[in-house]
């Protein structure tokens, strides 16, 4: 039996995005299909796939009819990878070649500086990326990232490195600032780094919870600290709690930047002002009269003028962030659900925005809310022309 799914997961590893890599293995599966086939088969979203098949053309991977109703065709597998295989294997080579020479290099220099009393190990610019690929091969367990704008794009030439330590079972934590989410860096961490948001001002690497690297972004120089150490006892706590506090990015991936800066900011200021009051509200009166798309717009997000399906997708999107829970529109029944993993009210401020933009839009709206300890929050919101 096919495994679309480990198909669609080792090609993202050869550089095609989640969405590019589901529509090829659909197409190879299907053959040649209409652009509206793909979407279903592929479970693209229907805004998602001609964006996705133009990309997919570009990398020579599809053809695209000049007719309509648009069809695709795939290139044959050991025609359109012949190239990117060989490149693979040189690849490969070279990593293992130089693998060696680091672990030889970092013998020699370890036999160098065993009489040295020192609390640290210094490094300049020009080294400091070589010694950072070195630390990556040699972990073990877990990696811990912090990094502002200047390290993630410095940690872009490490890629194949963490690639390589995520397929030796290494649990890879990345924390980057929100004005990253989507940009060219981001969209070049690897498949299986868990990536969350938070305010960053600093690069910082803690391998195995042994070792800590701290980069210091105005000159490149680096320095190796035990995390035995005060420092390094206390970054392994700023880590914990920026984790804790900060917002997966993960659904965000095929975003462009601006689409996930505006979920990002929309999550912020509900969490910030809206949150306590609507759950408090929800949970008694089982509605807010607290306009949250107001207040939304008040600080430039402005949903009301957007389409139900738009409005839906971004929702959907913030389920998965905050709730781990889906939002879907069901067209025919009019009906509109809310579903969330979590209890305690998580998905309620969710619910109170589509609510308001439902009524901002000329229907009205029943709220039927469910909270079942084993199932999580499920809400229907019925819904009919006024």
């Amino acid at each position: 039996m096919i495994n679309e799914h480990a198909l669609t997961m080792s090609l993202e590893e050869f550089g095609l995005s989640k969405y590019e890599a589901q529509a090829y293995v659909a197409l190879i599966i299907k053959g040649t299909i209409s652009a509206s086939e793909l979407a279903f088969y592929s479970e693209i979203p229907r805004t998602k796939i001609y964006p996705t098949l133009q990309k997919l053309e570009k990398k020579k991977l599809i053809i695209i009819s000049q007719t309509k109703p648009i069809t695709c065709t795939p290139i044959a597998p050991e025609d359109a990878f012949d190239e990117i295989i060989h490149e693979q294997i040189n690849k490969v080579t070279a990593m293992n070649t130089l693998i060696s020479n680091l672990k030889k290099a970092s013998e020699e220099s370890r036999k160098s500086r065993g009489s040295e009393e020192r609390r640290y190990v210094q490094f300049s610019s020009n080294n400091i990326l070589q010694q950072l690929q070195n630390m990556i091969d040699g972990t073990e367990r877990s990696l811990k990232i912090m990094i502002d704008q200047w390290g993630l794009v410095s940690l872009t030439e490490c890629r194949d490195k963490i690639i390589s330590a995520l397929r030796r079972g290494v649990n890879v934590k990345m924390i980057i600032p929100p004005a990253q989410i989507g940009s060219k860096s981001f969209k070049k961490i690897p498949d299986g780094v868990e990536i969350r948001t938070s305010e960053v001002i600093q690069n910082c690497f803690v391998f195995d919870s042994v070792q800590m690297l701290v980069v210091d972004d105005t000159n490149g120089t680096g320095a190796i600290f035990s995390s035995a150490s005060i420092l390094g006892g206390n970054q392994e706590k700023i880590f914990a709690g920026l984790w804790k506090d900060g917002i997966n990015t993960r659904a965000m991936a095929d975003m462009t930047k601006a689409e996930a800066e505006e979920i990002y900011k929309i999550i912020k200021i509900t969490n910030s002002f809206g949150l306590a009051y609507m759950m408090s509200s929800f949970m008694t009166l089982k509605k807010s009269s607290f306009d949250m798309l107001e207040f939304l717009e008040q600080n430039d997000i402005i949903l009301h003028t957007r389409s139900i399906y738009d409005v839906i997708e971004i929702v959907d999107v913030i389920m998965k962030i905050t709730c781990d829970g889906t939002a879907t529109y069901e067209e025919e029944s009019m009906n509109v659900i809310v579903e969330s993993n979590r209890n305690n009210g998580h998905s309620l401020p969710w619910v109170a925005i589509l609510n308001k933009y439902l009524e901002r839009n000329g229907y009205h709206t029943r709220i039927v809310f469910q909270n079942t300890p084993q199932n999580g929050e499920k809400t229907h919101i019925k819904i009919s022309k006024n």
